[in-house]
């Protein structure tokens, strides 16, 4: 899964982005502990920002490769009051993961990605490693896995994906029908 793979990265080079390779993977119920507290630090009312939906809101923030800053940023100059506050959260939460060591299921691929992105030796030598990259069900990948896999194959440029635009059902957890529909025109030369 892309989980998986992005925690074995992640557990060899997550150094070069500031976390010891001993992080803790958070599951939903730890981050649901963290943005309880943080609402309760900020004087916000569980039930005017109920924490799961908190994060999810957070989530397709991350699925959207968008920092809290970033995020912070956007809904400022939107000028959207309810995701300002709820972007101050986000930018709270990721402080707290990375004072805890840890990581919650989004940030597995968001900072693969970074850390891909941002570390070319890193970027290299998963490259190489995987020459040969093939996606099940991609009609249900997100922003964040599209761009890992992008990363991963743009040198051997040997990706295989399988999918059906009609089979999409994971638009809820913040899949993305167009990766599958723009694929040809993402990766020229690809044969249908």
């Amino acid at each position: 899964t892309f989980h998986s793979a992005c925690v074995r990265i992640l557990r060899r080079d997550i150094e070069k982005l500031g976390f010891q390779q001993s992080f803790t993977i958070y599951d939903s119920a730890d981050s649901e502990r963290v943005v309880k507290d943080i609402l309760k630090d900020f004087n916000m009312d569980d039930k005017a920002f109920p924490p799961r939906s908190v994060l999810a809101a957070i989530s397709r923030a991350k699925d959207a490769m968008k920092s809290g800053p970033a995020y912070l940023q956007e809904c400022e100059k939107m000028g959207d009051f309810r995701l300002t506050r709820i972007a101050k959260l986000y930018v709270e939460y990721e402080r707290r993961l990375r004072e805890a060591n840890a990581l919650d299921f989004d940030d597995l691929i968001l900072d693969t990605v970074r850390l891909l992105e941002e570390h070319e030796d890193v970027r290299s030598y998963y490259q190489n490693k995987f020459r040969y990259v093939l996606i099940d069900e991609y009609q249900d990948t997100n922003r964040a896995q599209f761009e890992l896999v992008r990363v991963l194959s743009s040198k051997s440029r040997s990706l295989c994906v399988v999918g059906d635009e009609d089979q999409s059902i994971y638009k809820f957890r913040g899949a993305t029908i167009e990766n599958i529909l723009q694929f040809e025109e993402t990766f020229p030369g690809a044969r249908v």
